[in-house]
């Protein structure tokens, strides 16, 4: 768009609309955002606030402003600003210095008077200037010497709910004597006294209001030509929307907290109700599935039947939840085409007032239920499906009935965000507990079957327990894919035999399958698996523990982890006690890989370390529990070096270079369980992955979509061609407005296509229900419907963003 105006062959400011007002922080950022800076640059409050203010200059301030910025002191000039949508717009702004109530420094900018053309002497000035302070959309007063009210607006006279004529020569005490009505008789004071103006901010509900608001005034002193201050004038602006906004972004830091601190659904589901109470909800409850309180697999909610759910969790503002009509732990039957059943098979969450006719239904199936509502005079209710990887796992209310504000839009997507996060914490502590519950099982039944065929690698594995066979033991290994390509290779030993080592790897193997679906490095992963130890140890007690040193003389777990790209070749490992791993090299080179070693599993405060390595083509990765070799007649030495020997020549296949390892190292019987994975490791060539680097500019998002739409093309997946073309719009169009600079793009075609976009941030992407002007939520939500399966990871330059598409068949 075309911001800057010509006239008389020159270039002059744009208007600035009179209600035009930026608060700025002591540190930059932007605090106060009024309703005329958003119609002259199209910034939303929630968009720009919290933004450093250098981000809205289109150009450097001039040098004089700059110095009257250094030096607190007034400052106008004409200012460079960017468009939301991209056009640059020129204005005259004033800077006004103020303090807040802790005596920071803030600055107060709005516009500048432009030259009035008909000189000081105009005698309809006065008349105009007058006519503009009484008709501003802003409560606006000024008070004398004393703080007793001179003159005062009509938006002002409307929020104070007193003419003005009743409130002139009054102070503000004396109009309204109740809090904070003092406070603000106190800074008014203060402004008369030091002749500086104060910026302050209050939550709450004005006389002439019948709701809360949020207002940010500015109390600044009336000077002469000479400083002397004569007086003083308030002026107010109503930031409810700034104000709602930051206690929104607050909930979700409280939740990304506070919710998923245990393995534990129920503790999990109440964490979710104390979130959502302490936030925004007078009362939530979380209804889980019969199926998974029962630590079963969840099913599919069918359309058009009841559905039996567990009260797991609620929590109310009010003392004992006497709203509830369910008590915690106990079951309901929602029934069949009621409100929550259409939100459980939609899986979308809704909202409703009690003059709803749907709500009015489903609240007059229950007597009970109806009786509570009428009795708290319940008026707003959201129910959002409870919902991780795809999969339904209950129902969230969440109620108002002491706010008296009916939830909006804007809350909605709040409960949703949260909802989604505890999802994924619950569906974690189901399918923990569901292993946990398995761990008896033989210890066969819990290793991995036959991987499927992987980009990355080639894999083989040998389990050989100890003895007979028939004692169940702790040893284990998995292959886990990851995204982008790579593969995560796994090997642990709980130390041990019998019923509790079994159980104990099988907590442990379900543990690294959910820390690695968070794409966690190998050293942060081995981390928190060292605090589940200690965790399952205290759980455990003396008593578990005593039956478990009966029955193998010692308690511990080493593990090790690795991760291998196929883009790299890069292979990176960190191991807790474990033998480090063998590589054999394409000429036949064997070389145990020197990794620091870190403590077994379970000693606490000592730290992990990775290890990098680069591997050619066809390279060969060996990882091995301790049981192959060490043994009573022999050093490990020996051991080490027999599998060397049986590592040099490998055999034509890796099942047959398995068979090879165990008969060349074995030369007893084992005394203690083993576990053998090879893994052969295979490179992406050109023909498979395709890289651009992007500049931070919006204008690169179209080239981006333009460039994956050949590459999809020439790969012959033109059927994937529209979806992948909007996934990297979309994914583009995040890291740029969102994200810093480097930014890449990156297509892989392997077992799926992946499409990666990384960026120099490490900001986590959130999936949200896109609100009019919140054009991020609406992306993920895209990419979320139109991929197999997408997510995040960690980079030690920022995060990648990857979703994948199945290649068609």
């Amino acid at each position: 768009m075309d911001s800057e105006h010509v006239a008389s062959g020159g270039k002059v400011p744009t208007p600035v609309p009179e209600d035009t007002a930026v608060v700025v922080g002591a540190r930059g950022s932007v605090m106060v955002w009024s309703a005329g800076a958003t119609q002259l640059l199209g910034y939303e409050p929630e968009e720009i606030v919290g933004r450093h203010a250098t981000e809205l200059l289109a150009a450097d301030l001039p040098a004089s402003a700059r110095r009257h910025i250094a030096e607190g002191r007034q400052w106008a000039t004409e200012v460079a600003l960017r468009h939301r949508e991209g056009g640059r717009v020129v204005v005259r702004l004033r800077g006004a210095p103020l303090v807040d109530a802790a005596r920071r420094r803030l600055w107060l900018v709005t516009g500048a008077a432009l030259t009035n053309p008909a000189g000081p002497s105009d005698p309809n000035a006065a008349a105009m200037w007058g006519r503009t302070l009484a008709q501003l959309p802003l409560p606006v007063a000024v008070y004398d010497l004393d703080a007793r009210l001179v003159a005062a607006n009509e938006v002002m006279t409307r929020v104070m709910g007193r003419t003005e004529e009743e409130m002139r020569g009054l102070t503000l005490w004396e109009i309204e004597p109740s809090w904070p009505f003092d406070e603000y008789d106190r800074l008014q004071r203060e402004v008369l006294r030091t002749g500086e103006m104060i910026f302050h901010e209050q939550h709450g509900q004005a006389p002439g209001e019948t709701r809360e608001h949020a207002w940010s005034m500015f109390l600044s002193p009336l000077k002469d030509e000479n400083g002397t201050v004569h007086g003083l004038s308030a002026t107010v602006f109503d930031t409810t929307e700034q104000y709602w906004a930051r206690q929104r972004l607050a909930v979700l830091n409280d939740a990304s907290l506070r919710i998923g601190s245990t393995l534990d659904v129920t503790r999990t589901a109440e964490e979710l109700a104390e979130v959502a109470v302490t936030g925004f909800a007078d009362f939530v409850t979380v209804d889980l599935l019969e199926s998974v309180a029962q630590g079963e697999e969840p099913r599919s909610v069918p359309p058009g039947e009841s559905v039996t759910v567990r009260r797991t969790a609620q929590r109310s503002v009010l003392k004992g939840c006497p709203e509830s009509v369910v008590a915690s732990g106990g079951t309901s039957r929602y029934p069949a085409d009621s409100l929550p059943v259409l939100a459980l098979v939609s899986g979308r969450g809704t909202r409703h007032r009690s003059n709803d006719p749907a709500l009015r239904a489903w609240v007059e199936s229950s007597p009970a239920r109806a009786a509570t509502v009428g009795k708290y005079m319940i008026h707003s209710v959201m129910m959002v499906p409870l919902r991780a990887r795809g999969v339904t796992l209950g129902m969230v209310h969440f109620l108002r009935h002491r706010t008296p504000e009916s939830f909006g839009e804007d809350d909605l997507l709040l409960a949703e965000e949260i909802v989604a996060r505890a999802a994924v914490s619950v569906d974690n502590a189901r399918r923990y507990t569901h292993e946990r519950r398995t761990a008896l099982a033989l210890q066969r039944s819990l290793l991995p079957e036959r991987p499927p065929a992987l980009t990355a690698v080639e894999v083989a594995y040998r389990y050989l327990p100890a003895g007979s066979g028939a004692d169940i033991g702790g040893d284990w290994l998995d292959v886990i894919q990851l995204s982008g390509a790579r593969v995560a290779l796994v090997v642990g030993d709980v130390v041990g035999h019998g019923i509790q080592a079994s159980a104990t790897m099988g907590r442990l193997r379900t543990a690294v399958r959910t820390l690695a679906d968070v794409d966690l490095a190998p050293d942060e992963l081995l981390t928190q698996l060292d605090d589940l130890v200690i965790r399952l140890d205290r759980e455990e007690g003396p008593e578990a523990r005593g039956r478990a040193e009966e029955t193998s003389g010692e308690v511990g777990a080493t593990c090790l982890y690795a991760v291998y790209d196929p883009a790299s070749r890069r292979c990176t490992m960190a191991r807790a006690g474990h033998p480090p791993p063998a590589l054999v090299t394409a000429d036949g080179t064997v070389r145990f890989l020197d990794l620091p070693a870190g403590p077994p599993l379970g000693l606490g405060g000592l730290p992990y370390e990775s290890t990098e390595v680069e591997l050619g083509e066809g390279s060969l990765l060996a990882l091995y529990t301790d049981g192959l070799v060490e043994a009573a007649d022999r050093d490990i030495g020996v051991g080490l070096e027999l599998l060397r020997r049986a590592l040099s020549s490998p055999a034509d296949t890796l099942e047959e270079t398995c068979d090879q390892v165990l008969s060349t190292a074995l030369t007893s019987p084992p005394a203690d369980d083993i576990v053998l994975l090879l893994a052969r490791t295979s490179a992406l060539d050109a023909r498979q992955m395709r890289t651009w680097h992007l500049p931070l500019d919006p204008a690169a998002v179209a080239g981006a979509r333009k460039v994956a739409g050949e590459q999809v093309a020439a790969w012959g997946l033109d059927e994937t061609a529209f979806a992948t073309e909007l996934i990297v719009s979309e994914l583009v169009t995040n890291a740029i407005r969102y994200g810093e600079a480097p930014i890449r793009l990156r297509l892989i075609r392997g077992s799926t296509l992946i499409c990666e976009v990384s960026d120099g941030s490490n900001t986590a992407p959130h999936l949200r229900r896109a609100r009019v002007f919140d054009e991020g939520g609406r992306g993920l939500l895209l990419v979320a419907q139109v991929a197999e399966r997408w997510g995040s990871r960690q980079t030690p330059t920022g995060k990648t963003i990857w979703a994948e598409q199945p290649l068609p068949a």
